[in-house]
Formats: C-alpha cells, structure tokens, sequence
C-alpha cells in the first residue's frame, strides 16, 4: 500500500516549475515499479519550451484501457512553497491541489487494487501549466507510435468547488489568442495633416468586435466570450501622434465554434480598418456527453462522499482538450479554491477520500482479472 499523503509531499518537494522537472517523474516512477507499473519516460523539446520530460506508465494489458492523465509541472512559487508542511489538517505546498495531489492519490488507488483485467495507465506531463507545446502532445505522438491507445481517460485536475466530489468536468471551452496591429505614421499632434494616427482604427476595430454576439450557448455551454485583454500605444510623449497601436484578445469559445472560424472572422474586421493580425489557438471546445464515463466517476463519488456531483464545462482550458481526440475524458479531482495562491493546500482527509474515489473507478472500469490469471 501506499500513503497518498507521503507521496504528495514527495512530489511537492521536487521544484518543477514549467519546464523543469526537478526529480518529480523519478519520484513517481519509483511508486509507480513498486506497485507492478512499467514506466518509461522521455524528454522533448528545446528551449525557452522545454526540454519538457513525459512519463508513461502501463500495467497489465489488453482492453479496456483506461488512463488517468496529470502533469508535475507547477506555477512559479517562493522557495518555501516547495517544503511540504502539515499544519493542522492540511498539507500545504505548490502543487498540493494543482495537481500533485491528485497523481498521488491515483497511485495509491492503484496500489489497492494490483489484479485487474486490462490495462491500466497513467499519462503524465511536465508542461501543462506552461505552453503544453512539448507535453501531452508529445505523449500522444508517443503513443500513436506505438500504437497504444485507451478506451477511458480521466484527468485529476481540480474540479472541486466548495467540498471534494461536487463538480466533474465533462468538457472545456476552447481558447485563442488574437494579437491586433495597426500601423500609422508618427507626426506632430499640431500637424495631423502630416501624420497618420492608428488609435482611431484600432478603437474602431475593437468596438466591432467587442460588439459581436458570438452564439447563445448550449445545454452544456455558456455563450462564446471575448476579451480584450490589453491595448498598447507606447507614446511618452504628449505631443506625438503614435507610429503605431496593438492591442490583445481572447475568445473563450464552446463548442458551437471553431478556433479557425473564430481567427478568420476577426481577421476579417481587422483588414477592413487597415490593421493586421496574428492568432494563436491554445485548444478547441470538447464535450464528453454524459454517459458511461462520468456515471463510473459520479457513482464511486456518492458511495464515497455522499456527494451527488453537478456536470460541468466551466473554467479554463486543461489537456483534457487534446486528450479528448483520443477517446471520452472526463476531469475529476481535489478542491481548486487554493490553486496558483501563495499558499497551496488540500485537506489530508481529502487526500484519502480522493483516492477511495479514483480506486472506485478503477474496479468499475476495468474487469476482474480471470481465474487463472490469479
């Protein structure tokens, strides 16, 4: 058996701020071979993105095949948020919910439970909270490669909102990023006729699509959303008409959309005013529609917590988004109230509930292994 809470801290210890892994993927690799896991992994990448170090770990084999997918690489923190520390009843340290945790107690879950039918194995990234241009990606190619693909796949993210078990996320919106330039020509505010002032076109543009209306939403989507999220001129000067305008947005988009769709449409309005563009999609819209999955997580959730648990899409993006075109994910795991703060923490207890939940799923999701493979 192993300790989800040991294991946590374990992790915690290792600094693996995006890119780095810092000894983590060695410290669940050890867990994992302890427990009848073959575990390999591989680094991808250059930098300033990488190089990034990918874990897959399989044990047992055949179909089904479900996964449980994570990442190790966490936020930047202070050098103390990497000492894991008991106070009272919570474990704190960067990466204790956000999503070290969660790793931790899927491993225990699958040290209770060494004989099953199928394979089972767990996907586990050094690049989520960064780029994700080396990491689950990468995985993915990895295992298209040798053809290894699975049936089910959870991931551990956060889910929980106010008590272990209330939330499960089903899909995600799909995110793009759109930076605007519009050039001018730099004058003498008192001789406009001599200049060329781009502020009064990127205002025009960004009054036509801020005044879009994207699409209503859907049963399990709220409405399309953009944002402007920041408008640079650069001009110190009181007295200089501008060379130059940029601004940035952001489309958090459902499944009604596309990224592509999205990028052309507003390429369309910033062309129209004279200005160009460049866009960057981080993830398209997915949804698992409610089913075999989510029962299987929903049910071992009410047996253990008595928690009736809400399905939901809302959020931001995960690597469940990528994950997604290999088979249904959903993503279930500790409370995110602390994620990302100063001072990370989750609930010992939660820890323990947590992977009661995760070993659930597993003895419902794959079969028992036959006689006589006992």
């Amino acid at each position: 058996m192993l300790d989800p809470v040991t294991l946590t801290a374990d992790l915690i210890a290792c600094p693996s701020v995006t890119p780095a892994d810092a000894g983590a993927l060695d410290v669940l690799a050890t867990a994992l071979e302890s427990i009848g896991f073959t575990v390999e992994t591989f680094w991808t990448g250059e930098a300033p993105d990488g190089p990034v170090r990918n874990l897959f770990a399989s044990r047992g084999s055949g179909r089904p095949h479900f996964a449980f997918a994570g990442h190790t690489d966490v936020v930047p923190a202070t050098p103390d948020a990497f000492v894991p520390a008991i106070r009272g009843d919570l474990l704190h340290g960067r990466g204790a919910v956000d999503m070290k945790g969660a790793i931790a107690a899927f491993v225990a879950a699958a040290a209770g439970i060494p004989d099953h039918g199928g394979t089972l194995s767990l996907l586990i990234t050094g690049d989520e909270e960064g780029p994700a241009t080396y990491g689950t990606l990468a995985l993915m190619d990895w295992m298209a490669a040798r053809g290894i693909r699975p049936d089910l796949c959870l991931v551990g993210e956060p889910t929980s909102e106010t008590r272990l078990g209330d939330t499960i996320k089903i899909g995600r919106r799909g995110s793009v990023n759109i930076q605007i330039a519009v050039a001018g020509t730099q004058g003498h505010v008192a001789y406009p006729h001599l200049a060329d002032n781009p502020i009064p076109r990127l205002t025009a543009i960004l009054a036509e699509v801020q005044a879009l209306q994207l699409d209503d939403g859907t049963d399990w989507f709220q409405p399309s959303n953009l944002e402007v999220t920041d408008i640079t001129v650069g001009n110190p000067a009181t007295n200089i008409i501008p060379a130059a305008a940029t601004a940035r947005l952001n489309i958090r988009f459902n499944d009604l959309q596309r990224g592509a769709d999205l990028v052309a449409r507003i390429r369309a309005i910033v062309e129209r005013h004279g200005g160009t563009q460049s866009a960057r999609i981080s993830g398209e819209a997915f949804l698992t529609q409610p089913g075999t999955l989510s029962d299987l997580v929903a049910t071992a959730i009410r047996a253990q917590t008595g928690v009736d648990p809400v399905l939901s899409t809302g959020g931001g993006t995960s690597d469940a988004r990528f994950l997604s075109r290999l088979c249904p994910v959903v993503e279930f795991g500790l409370l995110n109230a602390t994620m990302h703060k100063l001072d990370e923490a989750v609930a010992v207890a939660d820890l323990h509930a947590l992977s009661a939940i995760y070993a659930d799923i597993l003895r419902a999701a794959l079969p028992a292994p036959a006689a006589d493979a006992l």
